[in-house]
């Protein structure tokens, strides 16, 4: 009787990558939706977790607020199972824990919580093995919610705006993930930092770009998201803009991100 071959494939589990900027405004729940759209797009499983109490991930898929009764707060304050919060958007690969009006509550809660930093790390255990990644995207400022985010994630996206005060705002990132890489979770990395709302006409878009590649080095992407009324559109109709104008120059950046960011994936488990 011949012998059973026995796979030696590792099992998957997911990648975990915070999309966060301490700063509003910077294309951050842009870049995570469809960031995540493109990845969905070239076959990987994707689960986005919207962290952020304004709900906007939620909204720029589609998602109508009567479907988001169970939703991140609930899985933060553990009265839900991460699981029974995932709902389907539509997208073929991709779903979506979404937020819900609760959570803006939800870092009062938190304080007086065990292990509260750990809370969304604990319960996407039963989880990673069901998606390739998960993307969170993260409330604009460094809260409770964050921290929560950054103890979960493998690395860190960071979106950042091609404006005056770019740099001094990432500095006080860069430093928070380095306390949380001390005192939390020692595996998390900056995995990389997107240039958006990249203004070509203007010279100071050009310096921004300059001084962030100056001080950052490789870990800022070569794609650019450039300013773009179809992005600015889409979230409206409930669509990422790859689903609303694929042809745009928006989606085209997202596309060429979303294979950039594959490629240094693949770099860093190699």
């Amino acid at each position: 009787m011949a012998e059973q071959s026995v796979s030696t494939a590792p099992a998957r589990v997911a990648r975990v990558i915070a999309v966060a900027n301490q700063k509003g405004g910077v294309g951050k729940t842009t870049t995570a939706i469809n960031l995540a759209t493109a990845m969905a797009a070239t076959r990987k499983s994707v689960l986005i977790i919207d962290l952020d109490p304004q709900g906007n991930a939620s909204t720029g898929l589609g998602i109508d607020r009567g479907a988001r009764e169970v939703n991140s707060y609930h899985v933060l304050i553990g009265e839900a199972g991460l699981g029974e919060a995932v709902i389907a958007t539509g997208i073929p690969g991709l779903d979506l824990v979404p937020s819900g009006v609760d959570l803006s509550g939800a870092e009062i809660e938190l304080v007086e919580m065990e292990r509260r930093e750990h809370r969304l790390r604990e319960s996407l255990a039963g989880t990673l093995a069901a998606y390739d990644y998960v993307l969170i995207d993260c409330p604009p400022s460094l809260n409770l919610l964050t921290l929560n985010a950054l103890v979960a994630a493998n690395a860190v996206m960071v979106p950042l705006q091609c404006e005056f005060f770019a740099l001094e705002g990432v500095s006080h990132l860069v430093k928070t993930i380095e306390r949380v890489r001390q005192a939390f979770n020692p595996a998390l990395e900056l995995q990389g930092i997107v240039l958006t709302m990249f203004d070509k006409r203007t010279t100071l878009s050009d310096q921004v770009a300059a001084d962030v590649r100056d001080f950052f080095g490789d870990k800022v992407y070569k794609t650019v998201i450039p300013r773009n009324v179809r992005v600015s559109e889409a979230p409206s109709h409930g669509k990422p803009v790859l689903l609303y104008d694929m042809k745009c120059l928006g989606s085209e950046a997202y596309i060429h991100l979303a294979s950039e960011v594959l490629k240094r994936e693949r770099e860093l488990r190699a």
